[in-house]
């Protein structure tokens, strides 16, 4: 299990509402994004080193929209600045090194925002039992 201070990556009522939504194809629709999710960051973290603004700004779109659909917020809003950052440089043709620290973090905040919403989506993870008849 995740570090308690990790719970604050995923929104959980977004994540519960798209759970209901999607039903029944909702681990597959979370598996793509897992699959998609890890090639956006790869793609990210090339266009960095190949200084790839294009390449940059199409990844950073793809995981910021999908990362909004499951509540991971700060995985979305991560993106969303390495995508305006690049769309910048891209309109001053100018590469938009200032992003570099925000790339770096990347793959540590997908990691971490994929295995809670793996550990949620879980139908096999133990819920914490209520007390039936007692108020917290």
């Amino acid at each position: 299990m995740l570090d308690e201070r990790t719970d604050d990556l995923v929104d959980w009522s977004t994540f519960a509402s798209v759970r209901a939504e999607l039903g029944a194809n909702f681990v597959r629709i979370l598996g793509y994004f897992q699959e998609d999710g890890e090639k956006s960051v790869a793609k990210i973290e090339a266009a960095m080193h190949a200084r790839d603004t294009a390449g940059m700004i199409i990844a950073a779109h793809t995981l910021k929209s999908e990362a909004r659909q499951f509540g991971a917020v700060p995985l979305a809003t991560l993106a969303e600045e390495i995508e305006f950052s690049a769309r910048k440089g891209m309109e001053i043709r100018l590469f938009p090194d200032e992003i570099l620290p925000q790339v770096a973090q990347l793959r540590s905040v997908y990691r971490q925002t994929m295995a809670l919403l793996q550990e949620r989506a879980n139908p096999l993870v133990q819920r914490r039992p209520q007390a039936f008849g007692r108020r917290s």
